[in-house]
């Protein structure tokens, strides 16, 4: 197999998931800067011209990272990151969902639209991403409550859930442009998450 990747935190959840299960494969880089991504080869790979991509040895390509984590669960089953059949599956979904559209997609929203970084290729609305910032701060509290609960985001065991916000965290931690508001929560549970191993995947 072959990962096609940039540095970004939806190729970083591969890298997770992947450590997770101890699957390793051949990395391919793409210059996202340098539009590598746009270009007909690639567009070939994944028409959205987005990362990563996951190469199978028989040539067919999956796009979508939450796609190509699914492909590995059922490669290797154990441990089982999207959960038991059945509620515990159900629930890790839906802490899934919420930390993807309520959380990471408005993080992503507020960077490119604040920041300008794409501003070649995408029309950039500076009021829109700062709409997007403070929506992902406003949802930071629906967070930090479910982990008062439970160790982990969607019960008592590590999941994709935990993956998924986690890469998101760190990333408006890095860029700055949401007004991440104090989750005492969230801090301890982003202690235990990166004590493991797979935080520091590459």
């Amino acid at each position: 197999m072959r990962l096609y990747e940039a540095p970004s935190p939806n190729a970083r959840r591969v890298h997770i998931f992947m450590a997770e299960k101890g699957i390793d494969c051949q990395r391919v880089p793409v210059d996202i800067r340098g539009g590598e991504n746009r270009k007909a080869d690639y567009l070939g790979k994944n028409p959205s011209g987005r990362v990563p991509v996951l190469e199978l040895d028989d040539g067919t390509f999956l796009a979508e990272s939450v796609a190509i984590c699914r492909y590995l669960d059922w490669l290797s089953p154990e441990p089982r990151l999207f959960g038991e059949p059945g509620i515990e599956a159900a629930t890790i979904e839906m802490w899934s969902r919420r930390s993807e559209l309520n959380f990471m997609a408005s993080v992503a929203a507020a960077f490119r639209n604040i920041t300008g970084f794409f501003k070649d290729r995408e029309t950039c609305v500076k009021e829109w991403g700062e709409v997007s910032a403070q929506t992902a701060a406003d949802f930071v509290g629906m967070f930090d409550e479910q982990l008062a609960k439970s160790p982990y985001l969607a019960g008592d065991r590590f999941s994709i859930a935990d993956i998924t916000f986690v890469v998101a965290w760190d990333f408006a931690k890095r860029v700055k442009v949401v007004p991440l508001p104090d989750a005492p929560n969230i801090a301890r549970w982003h202690a235990v998450i990166a004590a493991r191993p797979s935080y520091t995947a590459e």
